[in-house]
Formats: C-alpha cells, structure tokens, sequence
C-alpha cells in the first residue's frame, strides 16, 4: 500500500488560540527588564523562588478558591486525563504553593518567604490586560501572623513600581475580618440584595446565591448605587482584626505610603480573610487591578496542615507590560534585541575564523551581543544586513583580513568612517568601546 501524501494546510490556518498570545522579540526585552526588576527586589526582601507545574488536581483550586466562585465554575480549563483524574491548568499561584510547601514539609517551624513568576490560565472573555494565558508574578509568606509582613509585601511593590519608573498607582485596602464575622456580614449583604433583587442584573442574580459579597465588587455602572447602600464590613469587623488593620494603617503612613480604605474590596477568592489589598491604575480602562493580594491565614489547615497565617500578592504581568510600554524611560527596553556587533564574513573559507574569532569576543566580553552573517552573500548585501539589524559596529573579516591577522572596523550609526585592528587587539578595542556600544540611542 502506498503512503499516503499529507495534506498541506495554509499557513493562515494556524493561529494561536484566541486570548493565548505570542510574546514576539520587540516586546520581549521590556517583560525581560521587568522579570529582572521583580527578581532583584524579591530577593533584596528575602524572598526565595519556587517553581511551580501548570497542571494541578482540580480539586486543589475548588478547595482553596472556592466551588462558587467564578473561576472554578466557569473559567478554569479542566479535563480529565487517561487515568480519569481531573486536572486543571493553574489558575492561580497561591494553592499551588500551599500545596508544595505542605507536600515538601518546608515549614520545619520556621516562616518562609516564597516567589513564583510563569503562566496561569483561566477562560475569560480576553480583552486589554485580560487574557486567556496571563502571566503573574506571585509571593507568599507563611508563618508571620502580624500587620508587618502585610506591610512589607506593600512596601516590596512600591519599591518595584519606582525601579520601573511606574507613576499614578493608587493603593486601596480593607480588611475582611475572621471567617466568624464574614458569616454575618455575609446574611445581611444577602438580605439586602435579595430584597432589591429586581434591581440586579442577571450575573450578581446568579452570584447572590454562590458567591454574594462578589456583588460589591460588581463594576456595572447601574448598580453602582445600589451597591453603596449595601452594608459595609466596618461594623462587623472584629476586635483582633480591627486592631491588625489599625496597625497596617500605621505602619505604611510611617512609610509615606498614600492609600485609601475601600470598604468594598473584598476581592474574588474565597481564601482572603483580615487585609486586602489592590494596586489599581486609571490607564487601563475597566482592567485595573494591577496588584491585588490579601491574608489567607486558614487556607493551610483547610488543606490539611497546622493553623499557619500566611499573607501573599499577584502581579499582572500584561497589565503592567501596558503601563511599561507607555512609559517614555522605557524606549531603550523596547528596543533592547539589536546586536551591538555584526561580523561580516569574506567567503565559506574563512566560517572557521570567524567563528572563532566572534568566540573569543564572546568569551572576554559576555554581555556584549554579536551576530555572525551566515550564509553566501557578497559584502554589499552583507553590510545592508548588518545595517539593518541595527548593529552598533560592523567588524569585516576577508581574505586580506585573514592574511594580514587584521579585522576592519566601521561604526555604522556614526560618521567615523572604518579603522583596521589586530585580530590581537580586537577585544581591548572592544572593551573600551563597550560603554558606548551599549548607550541609549
């Protein structure tokens, strides 16, 4: 029987699945410059990485974010695998992380303080800084009962709104009480939206029987003014809670921090009990939310551990990449790919010299970014590549170069016309022309 011939498809019809983007490479040095700002601040606070799978149990997230919530309910991607267990692709960082410190024993009686950054996934309806893939950048203490670890988790993303250049944040905060209290602050929101359920629409209808205090944080313009008529958690929080926030409240205006208390934040996740918090911004339309973390001081003994307080926070890494891309000081990021070195080569012959030669460069000086030109090509078309790659310096290595120990060096960015360097000298050449290679345009 003859094979039979695969049918070719149109390249048109690949397409990444819708909310599931391509990071391409003239995006991607800003999300490397703020990967690298968030790890030099994590770790300048003490916070260790932890790398998390993708996929979990799906009962871990009903458990921990809630069976009612929206993301369990509608947005988790589920499936069941040969094995007939279900798993889930992470919608979120912090149950995976209760999980592996508890699956790994890594308390020991001893706090931690942990980091995860990568991917979630949760099936949206993807517009502007909401996406079916997102990325997070996520950290959680564990052990640390007190205001102080609430405040240095906000004081920790100040710092790495400044390194970023980030301006016009607002920190809002609330506290949400013991689970005790929540109870009754949740029979009276209840009973005042079921008294005026003609006035909801049909999304906070369906949440007033899951999830009922998701209605205060309801965006719809319509029931803005039903909402600030609902009850407030200020009069039902208690006395431990009201002291812990009190504290909060000092410790970040000892630290010049402006926030404002929002009454109805309470926040998506069924976990957060006592501090809530979100970094909010006006420049992303309805997605504003670019920092929002709170207490989870039960979520451990819920998965079976010790009663442990715990305390953490989530980046949107999109909704920050937005507000990046806008910020003037961000250019040189944005266009941080171009190589600082292009080495032209004079005929197959010479590859091995080259090679060689863009080896020893790339040995003296690591950060230094040097494409060789592969391929047959005569010097004209050669010198318009390396031009347009947007090269610093072209370095021209041909028959007479070989033969003479020489390299011919031209500045393609300013008129200085070309000089010929020892292949001896090349690299101290290049050592002192480093810093000006590598200067903002």
């Amino acid at each position: 029987m003859l094979a039979r011939t695969p049918r070719r498809i149109a390249v048109s019809t690949f397409k990444a699945v819708r909310g599931m983007n391509d990071i391409l490479p003239d995006r991607t040095p800003l999300w490397q410059r703020l990967e690298d700002t968030a790890r030099v601040v994590l770790l300048s606070y003490g916070y260790e990485e932890i790398r998390l799978p993708i996929l979990e149990q799906t009962v871990l997230f009903e458990r921990s974010i809630g069976e009612a919530t929206d993301i369990v309910e509608k947005e988790m991607y589920t499936f069941t695998d040969r094995n007939g267990d279900s798993l889930s692709l992470r919608p979120e960082g912090t149950a995976g992380t209760v999980r592996a410190v508890l699956q790994h024993n890594l308390f020991r009686n001893q706090a931690q303080r942990l980091w995860y950054m990568g991917p979630m996934f949760r099936r949206e309806r993807p517009q502007k800084g909401r996406y079916r893939q997102f990325y997070q950048i996520g950290a959680e203490a564990f052990g640390m009962p007190g205001p102080d670890i609430d405040a240095e988790l906000i004081i920790l993303t100040r710092r790495l709104w400044h390194l970023l250049g980030l301006r016009g944040l607002r920190l809002e905060i609330n506290t949400l009480g013991t689970a005790t209290t929540r109870v009754r602050f949740r029979h009276d929101v209840v009973s005042y939206f079921s008294a005026n359920a003609e006035k909801l629409d049909e999304e906070s209808r369906r949440r007033l029987q899951s999830n009922p205090l998701r209605i205060l944080d309801s965006k719809a313009p319509e029931l803005r003014e039903l909402i600030q008529g609902a009850p407030t958690f200020e009069r039902y929080v208690d006395p431990e809670s009201g002291k812990h926030f009190r504290q909060l409240r000092g410790i970040l205006e000892h630290n010049d921090i402006e926030y404002q208390v929002n009454p109805r934040l309470v926040r998506g996740l069924d976990y957060y009990s006592k501090t809530v918090f979100e970094w909010l911004t006006t420049e992303l339309g309805a997605q504003g939310a670019v920092c929002g973390g709170g207490r989870y001081d039960g979520l451990v003994e819920h998965f079976g551990g010790e009663p442990t307080p715990a305390v953490g926070f989530a980046i949107g890494m999109d909704r920050l990449i937005e507000l990046l891309s806008e910020t003037p000081q961000n250019d040189l990021a944005r266009g941080g790919n171009e190589p600082h070195l292009y080495l032209i080569v004079g005929g197959d012959k010479h590859y091995g010299s080259a090679m060689r030669l863009a080896e020893s460069v790339r040995e003296a000086i690591p950060q230094i970014r040097l494409v060789t030109h592969c391929g047959s090509d005569s010097f004209k078309s050669q010198f318009k590549q390396a031009d347009k790659s947007g090269a610093r310096i072209a370095l021209l290595l041909g028959e007479d170069e070989i033969a003479r120990g020489l390299v011919t060096v031209k500045h393609l960015r300013i008129s200085s016309g070309q000089i010929t360097v020892a292949q001896s000298e090349l690299i101290a050449y290049l050592q002192k022309e480093f810093a000006s290679l590598c200067a903002p345009r």
